[in-house]
């Protein structure tokens, strides 16, 4: 059997996986892809296991229509076709958000849908409309809001798809037959002036922070993941339609329920079938800021969906570069400064110590999964299965 070197860090791959269809064993599906890397050598103790959602949510058939999300957004609000629903910060995406866009305009065919975007960019970074459209307006949009006629005289394109969101939305909702109304403005509570009957709290890793404030001055208000995240359902999701992404043309794929357990199986699988002790984790979007576009890439709820107990730690540990920076100023040999790096690694020290500066201590789960979304790659590299090594040296 090969090995991986000792002088090798943490390495990850990517593993192609074939075709997953809904009602497969997801279980044994990744399995068979770590039994026959463990065949060629590629397993080890320790060894992280890393699977992408989609085929998780997919082979649990995770999937919806955007008839069933109109049915459950109606009951949740308590809609009708006259009503008029309040859409607050959703991000711009045509494969998130869109779909899930057509789902609510059925609610209120002959009503009204307001949406009220961020400004000048969603919670994720996609741009909406021009950086210094505010001093252009003269508008402070803490308070102040750019209006739906205002946004409809504006004719710009997202950097980096070409979209204008606000008229793709807007068409969006008039195909409904429901009347559209897009504006702007970083107070949440502006959506109030619209007289909405419901309100759906739009965004993602904020969704919270903003429910709370409405929830002061007005009770018929919900998140995303309130939508479709009943256990009694047909499809369901714990994170409900956060997550989402589009499936067909009428059917959107929900984040994957109860990965937590998946996790769990799956690493159970692999110790009764090659004995093997690894961790193993259900992953989604990484969490890094594209520095082109300056978009965050996270438009999941979390970089991993679920995941087994050696991972919920935080990765932490000494700043290798400020010992080598530190002791060879201090005129130590190469072998001393080695040999002191190797002892200290050993000790356990408050973050705050001097031999943890420049450490940010973050979540193995956030670490591991934003590597195997890069491997993996967002335009899917055909590989949902990324192995990462040496992450626990």
């Amino acid at each position: 059997m090969r090995r991986f070197p000792d002088y090798l860090g943490v390495t990850a791959f990517g593993v192609k996986m074939g075709v997953v269809l809904p009602g497969d064993d997801i279980i044994e599906e990744v399995y068979r892809v770590v039994e026959r890397c463990f065949r060629d050598g590629l397993i080890d103790d320790g060894d992280v296991i890393c699977v992408k959602e989609n085929v998780v949510a997919r082979a649990q058939n995770n999937i919806v229509s955007k008839d069933e999300i109109a049915q459950d957004l109606k009951k949740k609000l308590n809609l009708d076709e006259n009503s008029t629903l309040g859409i607050l910060f959703p991000i711009a995406s045509r494969n998130r958000f869109a779909p899930i866009l057509e789902g609510f305009a059925k609610v209120v065919r002959t009503g009204r849908v307001v949406v009220q975007f961020s400004y000048p960019h969603d919670c994720v970074g996609n741009q909406l409309v021009p950086e210094d459209l505010d001093e252009t307006l003269n508008k402070d949009l803490t308070v102040d809001e750019v209006t739906h006629d205002e946004l409809m005289k504006i004719d710009f394109k997202h950097p980096a798809t070409g979209v204008n969101y606000i008229k793709l939305y807007t068409s969006i909702i008039e195909a409904g037959g429901a009347k559209a109304q897009i504006f702007l403005s970083n107070n949440p509570k502006k959506i109030l002036d619209y007289n909405p009957d419901g309100i759906v709290v739009s965004c993602i890793h904020e969704r919270f922070k903003v429910l709370n404030k409405i929830r002061k001055v007005f009770n018929n208000v919900i998140t995303l993941q309130d939508i479709l995240n009943d256990p009694r359902g047909r499809a369901w999701s714990e994170w409900g339609l956060l997550g989402s992404n589009v499936y067909s043309n009428d059917l959107i794929k929900l984040a994957p329920r109860e990965a937590f357990e998946v996790a769990k199986k799956i690493q159970r699988r692999i110790q009764e079938g090659i004995g093997k002790k690894v961790e193993v984790m259900v992953y989604g979007d990484g969490a890094y800021l594209d520095p082109a576009t300056m978009i965050y890439e996270l438009a999941d709820p979390v970089c991993s969906f679920g995941h087994t107990e050696g991972l919920t730690k935080r990765r932490e540990g000494i700043k290798f570069k400020y010992f080598v920076g530190m002791l060879s100023a201090q005129g130590r040999s190469r072998e001393e400064i080695e040999k002191i790096i190797e002892s200290e690694r050993r000790k356990k020290y408050e973050i705050d110590d001097y031999s943890m500066e420049g450490t940010t201590p973050r979540r193995l789960s956030d670490v591991v999964a934003s590597l195997a979304d890069l491997v993996s790659g967002s335009a899917d590299a055909g590989t949902p299965v990324v192995i990462v090594k040496g992450f626990f040296k």
